[in-house]
């Protein structure tokens, strides 16, 4: 069992692609995204039940599955454009 991980700061958030390579040779993915310091910290761990022929192709489905979820959070809702 072989885990693998990069981190990438985004704004407030530190998000930490993972994988592990599981007894039969696929690859698992998960994604840790943490916010905060200290007391404060606070870590949400996302586990992803699709299975990967490679690590590369785990860690990048890890890594844009946590910059989604950062987006979805982070992005300014669009005004409504004014008729009239």
């Amino acid at each position: 069992m072989k885990i693998q991980h990069t981190n990438i700061e985004v704004g407030k958030y530190l998000v930490s692609p993972l994988t592990m390579q599981l007894e039969e040779g696929c690859y698992r993915a998960s994604v840790s995204i943490r916010t905060g310091k200290g007391s404060s910290t606070h870590d949400r761990v996302f586990r992803f039940s699709r299975l990967f022929d490679n690590a590369t192709a785990a860690m990048s489905y890890a890594t844009e599955q946590g910059l989604q979820w950062i987006r979805e959070r982070t992005t300014a809702p669009v005004a409504a454009a004014s008729l009239g």
